[in-house]
């Protein structure tokens, strides 16, 4: 019975959603969801809107006025009017955690501070973060400012988690990051989503390394979605990508 009830009720249901920044509409009829459990990659070329719908799912953006704005449900409950703040954490449970781009970490806090000060009660506990991410444990005492980029964007991911959302949000975790980094940070992603079962979209310029732990695709283009597809047919067929992204970005 239960598992019919999720079905019947995604975990996110995002309806004739139309958004953008001030007057500008940059994204419209935007309709998906998205079940408890599942993760989703969030594709398009460089202005596409990518973050626009991201910043609009967290709140940040607002609704396009004047106009029929559509729906955002998480669990069942409408949010489209709420704050950010009631979204990260709403009176009946779990909401959205994000990474936004620019990570966003108390820089004049130490690590342990940055996850003591948002950490709500959950599964996600500041020690099972540092599980999840060694070089945060080791460097639990270093200030904010004193972490490299890509030790900064694991602390703004481990944020995330601490608050113990029904789904996490992650605008471009990978980008500017050394290799290494990369590849440290992608293999935490995919455990996070693969194994501990996080519902989640992450928005990237790259495919090929997010289709490897993702679920399903979306791909934005002209204020749309163009394609909506499984991960792993993007994968086995990177060239129904070319024409919506550069040959750069599919290999």
């Amino acid at each position: 019975m239960a598992e019919r009830r999720d079905a019947a009720r995604p975990l996110l249901r995002v309806e004739g959603l139309a958004c953008g920044h001030g007057d500008a509409v940059v994204l419209s009829g935007i309709s998906f969801a998205l079940q408890a459990g599942r993760s989703l990659a969030l594709l398009g070329r460089n202005g596409a809107g990518k973050t626009t719908l991201i910043d609009t799912l967290v709140g940040v953006a607002r609704l396009n006025p004047g106009r029929a704005a559509g729906t955002i449900a998480l669990a069942g409950r409408p949010i489209e009017r709420l704050a950010p703040y009631e979204r990260a954490a709403p009176r009946d449970g779990g909401g959205i955690g994000w990474v936004p781009q620019e990570r966003n970490v108390f820089r004049s806090l130490t690590v342990h501070e940055n996850l003591g000060a948002v950490a709500r009660p959950g599964a996600w506990d500041v020690e099972r973060a540092y599980r999840m991410f060694p070089r945060l444990a080791e460097r639990r005492e270093h200030l904010g400012s004193q972490l490299s980029g890509g030790e900064q964007q694991m602390l703004a991911v481990a944020r995330a988690l601490v608050l113990n959302p029904r789904l996490l949000l992650l605008d471009e975790p990978l980008e500017g990051l050394a290799p290494i980094i990369v590849e440290e940070l992608l293999a935490a992603l995919r455990r996070i989503v693969r194994e501990e079962g996080m519902s989640a979209i992450v928005v990237e310029q790259h495919p090929a390394l997010v289709l490897g732990i993702t679920d399903e695709a979306i791909v934005l283009e002209r204020g749309g979605i163009a394609l909506h597809e499984r991960s792993e047919a993007l994968r086995a067929e990177p060239q129904r990508l070319e024409r919506f992204l550069s040959a750069a970005a599919v290999t």
